[in-house]
């Protein structure tokens, strides 16, 4: 037997979310199906909650932003930097993708 779960969401949002999930292969449906599967599997939710606080970069000066760059670029010369595909393969086994 299945049950039916019945939410209310702007439009807006249902659209985007519609097209995003279609993007990645799937329907809302059978996202909201993965999220509520995750949900039991970790116990709680399956993300991190914490209140919204402002992204750093944004309030980046021209300069500062100059600055990053030229920091990343240092540490890229001096090998400080990671194969794209060890940081991925990390990522899948920390969180069990």
């Amino acid at each position: 037997m299945s049950s039916t779960i019945q939410i209310r969401v702007d439009d807006d949002l249902k659209n985007k979310v519609d097209t995003l999930f279609r993007e990645l292969g799937t329907d809302t449906t059978s996202a909201i199906r993965m999220f509520l599967a995750q949900a039991l599997a970790n116990n709680g939710f399956p993300f991190e909650i914490k209140k919204k606080t402002a992204n750093p970069y944004v309030t980046l000066s021209e300069e500062e932003f100059l600055q990053k760059l030229e920091t990343a670029r240092e540490h890229a010369e001096q090998g400080m930097i990671r194969n794209a595909d060890d940081v991925i393969a990390d990522m899948r086994t920390k969180y069990g993708l």
